[in-house]
């Protein structure tokens, strides 16, 4: 007798992203269509932000800001009660511009007589300050190579923030775009503050998450859901979704996974999160939802799931990983993003850092050149995990074929790589592939700075349709790069940024501070030799991290190694991944943080490049002790010999 079949049914709970589908779902639903499996998705993130940023949804905030009492509206909640006629006029055109259907408004928005503005169109004439060569106009000096639309979209953008404080303000204190109730998660070792939020009457915007989840079960009919967690700011909705499924379909199977599960879920202990869910997974679901699946069709025993939690009949949660090979990166499939709505994602244009422009403006197709990462020796990052520790490729040829399989589905040429670090081999390849079928397409990624990319290598892959890297220069000290295990040194940063640069690929640079036994005296040597790498052009990008140590990297399970002690932590029956740490130097990394911010900024801008770094400071700091032309003489001095 031939098993039932089952409908799975995938979803992107909010929030994730606004201007392209978060892929989990996409390489989900294209392995289970490999595998002839009947499987559909939904983006309910991006369905919630349309319901709730639309006339109609306005229309719901409003008659609650109303209900509201005076003492208890915030001035930007009254501004939006007194001018509520010019936010219901503007927002739709706004949603469509943003959604790159009505260009022609650009115009409009751009004269800033168009969107109403409260106090988040402050920051816009704060950009320039004093060094506005446009004398008064900081969107030119911000834009002014860019455009109208870029300026139009940027103020779109603050307009759309604007409306999230209004949100947040007037209905639901936990909403954000991207990190929406994540401190109900994030390295919560006890399940109380999510089940509390859980418990309470539903906001406006639970209401209306469960009346979209409902009605994509109602299209689809699934038997068993899939609710994809990457982040801590998408685990509330994912619960909320559940919910809503568990209380008017009990029979639904539901699955939690994603990213957020396998870096804190992985001490699950917790009965009450099976009220949610019937099973937790770890790591890449491919191999444990095949084994779900022939379970839930009674050709397989509960006892042979694989990395599965489940609460068993005397209420205990019990953990099962039967050993079986996982699902190889060459045969878990071609992503399909088939049933999402990708005439609907919004290019939003928040920051004016060039390659935080690329995460969040345009749909991009996400894929990965090979699962884990190569080098998987970083202190800091958590290699002993799957998605990192488990490095498996596939060839260029098939690479390809994914590419323009996906090409032909979406009718859209941009990939953004979304590896740890794409491996130098894999992607020489890819891009000969690329060149060699003339398949033209622009692409992205990240990488390691290492001496492999040479400039004939990056040539190629620029050649090959690359706009842009992105990597680790951590903390620009030799002596913490190699406490890193980063396998690169400074001088080799700066030559194959370099080569990047000259290839006309932007580059940024991942930047940290606040590792264990990091001095003050490290963190001026640091932005130093970042002065320098702008002032060469071998960056034009960066951000500084504050770093954060994990229970899964090489710091958090050997901290005697790097010179810190850990903080004990309460005992974790649900979330556990950051942990405190003691640094014996004792310095206030907050502090210097916003120095390095500052600097960072005004460096992306070419400004500053030629002053003492220590102006930065707000007190008074070491002289550098890195050479004033370090990156210059490293530049010009003959490449070391391989």
């Amino acid at each position: 007798m031939q098993p039932s079949p089952i409908r799975v049914l995938s979803v992107i709970p909010p929030m994730t992203q606004l201007n392209t589908p978060y892929p989990s779902t996409a390489y989900l639903t294209g392995f289970l269509r490999s595998r002839g499996i009947d499987a559909v998705q939904e983006d309910l993130a991006l369905k919630l932000v349309l319901r709730l940023l639309s006339p109609d949804g306005l229309d719901a905030i409003h008659a609650r800001a109303d209900a509201l009492p005076r003492k208890q509206r915030t001035p930007l909640v009254q501004g939006f009660l007194d001018h509520f006629a010019r936010y219901r006029f503007t927002v739709g055109p706004t949603i469509a511009f943003l959604q790159g259907r009505d260009p022609t408004i650009a115009h409009r928005i751009a004269s800033r007589t168009f969107l109403p503005e409260g106090p988040r169109f402050d920051a816009v004439d704060a950009y320039a300050d004093a060094d506005d060569p446009d004398g008064g106009d900081p969107l030119g000096w911000a834009f002014g190579a860019l455009g109208l639309a870029d300026r139009a979209r940027h103020l779109a953008t603050l307009y759309l923030n604007e409306l999230a404080d209004i949100l947040r303000d007037a209905v639901d204190a936990r909403f954000e775009f991207v990190r929406y109730a994540e401190t109900l998660a994030m390295s919560q070792p006890t399940f109380e503050p999510l089940a509390a939020a859980l418990a309470a009457p539903p906001t406006l915007v639970d209401a209306c998450l469960q009346e979209l989840a409902l009605d994509a079960v109602s299209r689809h009919a699934p038997q068993l859901v899939l609710l994809s967690t990457p982040f801590p700011g998408s685990v509330y909705g994912a619960f909320r979704i559940a919910q809503a499924i568990k209380a008017k379909h009990p029979g639904i199977v539901t699955v939690l996974g994603g990213g957020f599960v396998n870096t804190e879920l992985r001490e699950l202990a917790e009965p009450r999160v099976f009220d949610f869910f019937d099973y937790v997974t770890l790591d890449d679901g491919e191999r444990p939802l095949l084994a779900l699946l022939e379970h839930l069709q009674g050709r397989r025993g509960k006892s042979r799931l694989v990395r599965s939690f489940l609460r068993e009949a005397d209420g205990a949660v019990r953990y099962i990983n039967l050993a079986e090979p996982d699902v190889p990166f060459a045969e878990a499939g071609t992503p399909t993003w088939d049933g999402l709505p990708l005439d609907g994602y919004l290019s939003v244009l928040d920051m004016l850092n060039p390659m935080h422009r690329l995460w969040s403006d345009g749909r991009w197709n996400k894929l990965t050149v090979a699962h884990g990462c190569y080098w998987k020796k970083c202190s800091f990052c958590d290699i002993s995990l799957d998605y990192i520790g488990r490095y498996d490729g596939a060839s260029a040829s098939l690479l390809v074929d994914r590419i323009e399989a996906v090409v032909a589905e979406t009718g859209q040429t941009g990939f953004h790589f979304v590896d740890e670090a794409a491996p130098p081999k894999a992607l020489r390849a890819l891009a000969e592939e690329l060149l060699r079928r003339g398949v033209a397409i622009s692409w992205w990624g990240n990488i390691r700075f290492e001496k492999s990319f040479t400039p004939e290598v990056c040539q190629l892959l620029a050649d090959s349709g690359c706009i842009a890297v992105s990597g680790g220069l951590e903390v620009a000290s030799d002596r913490l790069l190699k406490l890193m295990k980063k396998g690169v040194s400074v001088e080799q940063v700066a030559r194959v940024t370099h080569a990047f640069a000259d290839a006309g690929v932007l580059v940024h640079a991942y930047l940290m501070y606040g590792f264990p036994t990091q001095t003050v005296h490290d963190t001026v040597d640091a932005l130093e030799y970042v002065r320098q790498l702008f002032e060469a052009g071998c960056i034009q990008s960066g951000f500084f991290h504050r770093f954060a140590c994990t229970v899964h990297s090489p710091v958090g399970m050997h901290p005697e190694e790097y010179g810190v002690e850990l903080v004990p932590q309460p005992r974790a029956s649900f979330a556990r991944n950051d942990v405190g740490f003691i640094d014996p130097t004792g310095v206030d990394h907050d502090r210097l943080g916003r120095a390095l911010n500052k600097a960072l900024y005004n460096y992306m801008h070419g400004i500053g490049l030629e002053n003492d770094v220590r102006e930065w400071f707000d007190e008074r700091v070491p002289r550098p002790r890195v050479g004033r032309h370090f990156i210059a003489r490293a530049l010009h001095a003959t490449a070391p010999s391989r």
